[in-house]
């Protein structure tokens, strides 16, 4: 099983809508809106790494509002 954690910046304002949004897409597990340097964490998993990428790069990045990501791939057996 692969899992990433993303975390993501977005617009000021925007949060709500783009943590909808990401609860919408098949393979996010979690969603959590969040203080600090980042706005949004979200539990990415799938039974293919390729998968994993394929959600993360084509579906979250492409989500409007967002500015940027940074993904977090979690280590298989270290969980």
């Amino acid at each position: 099983m692969a899992i990433a954690f993303v975390l993501i910046n977005c617009e000021l304002g925007s949060e709500e809508s783009v943590i909808l949004e990401l609860k919408s897409i098949e393979g996010i597990k979690e969603v959590h809106g969040t203080f600090g340097a980042y706005d949004i964490l979200a539990k990415v998993q799938s039974d293919q790494v390729e998968k994993l990428r394929e959600i993360i790069t084509w579906k979250v990045r492409k989500i409007p509002k967002i500015r940027s990501t940074l993904t977090l791939m979690g280590i298989e057996g270290q969980e």
